[in-house]
């Protein structure tokens, strides 16, 4: 049985279509737009019980287990991460640690992206950066940090040298393949019809290319926050990880998980809200791909 105001938001969908000079969407349409937003509230759901769930073990674990300044409790951290942002320090140090990341991962993506096009269009050039890129790509990060700090100190030069030599390896490995799997055949119709260099990098290689290289800014991204984090933490002067190096010093264990905190949601927005969304208008001509 249809209920008569779901007959009536029906209708009045297909009237907005028609004025709007579409053709009024099918049943098979409408059903798939349900299911889509159905498994959107799902996930959300599932979403938000694992953070209420963390947060319930986290109480627990603070009122039953430990005492309250080994563990404490989430209000607390509420209430220190609000001092932060009032105390103007959140901008201050958050601001220092963007910077270098900035600066750090710029370079690395345009450093790997043109030696993973190289290494793609010639064999040559594979095999003389192969080895290479795999053991920048191997070696743990914690190593090129420890390098930096010791070459530059506490200058604002390390962690900015331990990002690139950290995050270029992920950008060149994902665009090697990338390049390898370029459509062969479109370009070579392409070149049949005459088709402008511009125009084809522009409707061809660049589409194409765009699935490996966010994947490759989302791989280094990562990379990159954890570098600079953990050089600051090492060597720094300013920074979330010099706030949080000075947090365990004077074991403020509230003070060390709220800026940590911090710097998780922080993370978390550039990802979900930030490059998502990106990615979502890039690829807002593939609906199978926005997610």
């Amino acid at each position: 049985m249809v209920h008569p105001k779901g007959d009536m938001a029906t209708k009045s969908a297909a009237k907005g279509d028609l004025k709007a000079g579409r053709e009024p969407a099918t049943d098979q349409e409408q059903k798939a737009l349900l299911k889509k937003r159905a498994d959107r509230r799902s996930r959300w759901i599932w979403r938000l019980a694992g953070y209420v769930f963390f947060i319930g073990i986290w109480q627990f674990s603070s009122t039953y287990l430990v005492e309250d300044f080994i563990l404490p409790p989430p209000l607390t951290i509420l209430e220190t991460m609000q001092e932060i942002v009032t105390s103007g320090l959140l901008v201050t140090h958050f601001g220092a640690t963007l910077e270098k990341i900035a600066i750090g991962f710029s370079l690395a993506f345009i450093i790997g992206a043109f030696i993973g096009i190289l290494m793609g269009m010639n064999r040559w050039w594979e095999a003389f950066f192969s080895d290479w890129v795999l053991i920048l790509m191997t070696t743990p990060g914690l190593i090129f940090v420890l390098v930096s700090t010791m070459v530059f100190g506490l200058s604002y030069i390390g962690p900015i040298v331990a990002v690139v030599i950290t995050g270029f390896p992920y950008v060149a490995v994902n665009l090697v393949e990338g390049v390898k799997a370029a459509p062969k055949d479109l370009t070579d119709m392409a070149r049949s019809y005459n088709v402008s260099r511009a125009r084809l990098i522009r409707h061809v290689i660049i589409p194409f290319l765009a699935p490996f290289i966010f994947t490759a800014i989302r791989y280094g991204f990562s990379i990159a926050w954890k570098v600079a984090t953990l050089t600051e933490v090492i060597g720094g002067n300013e920074g979330i990880g010099f706030m949080m190096r000075r947090e365990f010093q004077s074991f403020s264990m509230a003070g060390f998980l709220s800026w940590a905190l911090l710097f998780f949601a922080f993370a978390l927005f550039l990802e979900r809200i930030v490059l998502q969304r990106q990615i979502d208008r890039f690829f807002r001509w593939r609906p199978e791909v926005t997610s």
